[in-house]
């Protein structure tokens, strides 16, 4: 158990109302202020106050920030880079600082040329919506989910058992990269398929007739491959312009493989083309809690469920007591862009259906995609 900790949080929204939800309702004692930075007082906060969930609501950071043992950092990630300039001067030689944000290299450079590297661990909570704010955080939504942690060759020992800690009172799971391995992974897993998924959609739209008939027939397999498309535009903005490196390395190889398969169409390579569905086919199987064939039709359930003993079990056998057979089941461990812990792949529409109906009378919240 962790002693007495003061925790402050710059941003206050899904993210790090979660966070600080989570670390309310843990054994350890946490004292938790967030910043106004708004010019009047700001609803969210004074909630999270009558909530309990904040100890203070400060309009100065020169006040009880000194006083703060960790920092989360939980705005956008341009934003977190010009707090740390104003925190060097304030906090006190002990305090932790840490962000939340999907890019991790460029404030890692920040707080190099700060000389902060000693009080700095990247972190990156791989857990989100589409629905921001305090009002949708959750004590529960990092439940399960990955949580990276990026430490430094300065990082101290203390430093990194706090935040095991704090990971481990979220009831998330920790994983330790370089914060430049972190950044190839994000754009090749998440950042580079956003961009794909957005120019799949703009080719069909630029490319519909007057009649639109490219989008009355887009459904099935072209709006599950696309369905991220639908996030914020401004935070892919600030993405690709954090992660720039990255991005453009793993998307100038995507081009490279485009460029191989358009050859191979063009040749009539039948081997060559067979080739490169059957290996694409063979990763995409081994991906845990997924079925094989990006394009086919799923029928998956997405919802919430405790974390005890028996819960799944409980859904299971709801199931199978109406005839309802499971096809697979899993928890998402990667939710940054997508709600529900539990996914459920059933056989047919009439099942998923069926299924969501049942659990909905038995008050489970369901997520649809």
């Amino acid at each position: 158990m962790l002693q007495s900790l003061t925790i402050g949080f710059i941003g206050f929204g899904l993210i790090g109302g979660s966070i600080a939800r989570a670390l309310r309702l843990s054994d350890n004692d946490y004292r938790m202020i967030a910043y106004n930075y708004h010019t009047k007082p700001n609803d969210s906060l004074l909630e999270a106050k009558k909530d309990q969930v904040l100890d203070f609501v400060d309009d100065d950071l020169s006040l009880h920030f000194k006083e703060c043992d960790i920092i989360f950092l939980c705005g956008p990630v341009l934003e977190n880079i010009k707090y740390l300039h104003e925190l060097k001067e304030r906090i006190k030689p002990t305090c932790l600082i840490t962000d939340v944000g999907s890019v991790k290299g460029n404030i890692n450079e920040a707080v190099r040329s700060l000389d902060l590297s000693k009080n700095f661990i990247g972190g990156h909570p791989m857990a989100g919506s589409e629905r921001t704010g305090y009002q949708n955080s959750s004590s529960r939504l990092l439940e399960n989910a990955y949580y990276i942690l990026t430490p430094n060759e300065e990082t101290p020992d203390f430093m990194m058992k706090h935040m095991l800690q704090i990971v481990s009172d979220v009831h998330a799971i920790p994983v330790t990269l370089d914060c430049k391995r972190h950044d190839d992974i994000v754009a090749a897993i998440s950042h580079v398929p956003h961009i794909i998924a957005s120019s799949l959609v703009n080719l069909v739209q630029n490319n519909d007739d007057a009649s639109n008939q490219m989008l009355s027939l887009a459904a099935g397999g072209f709006k599950d491959i696309t369905r991220i498309a639908s996030s914020s535009p401004t935070m892919w903005q600030n993405i690709c312009l954090t992660n720039q490196e990255s991005i453009l390395k793993f998307l100038n190889l995507y081009q490279s493989t485009l460029d191989q398969v358009i050859t191979a169409i063009q040749d009539k390579n039948e081997t060559a083309i067979y080739d490169y569905f059957e290996s694409a086919k063979n990763y995409r199987d081994s991906i845990p809690n997924t079925k094989g064939g990006i394009i086919d039709r799923t029928f998956e359930i997405y919802l919430d469920i405790v974390d005890e003993t028996g819960a799944i079990a409980s859904i299971a056998t709801l199931l199978a007591n109406n005839g309802i057979s499971i096809k697979n089941i899993g928890i998402i461990h990667n939710r940054e862009f997508a709600e529900g812990v539990l996914r459920i792949e059933l056989y047919d529409q009439t099942s998923c259906d069926m299924g969501i109906e049942l659990m909905k009378k038995q008050h489970y919240t369901i997520y649809e995609r």
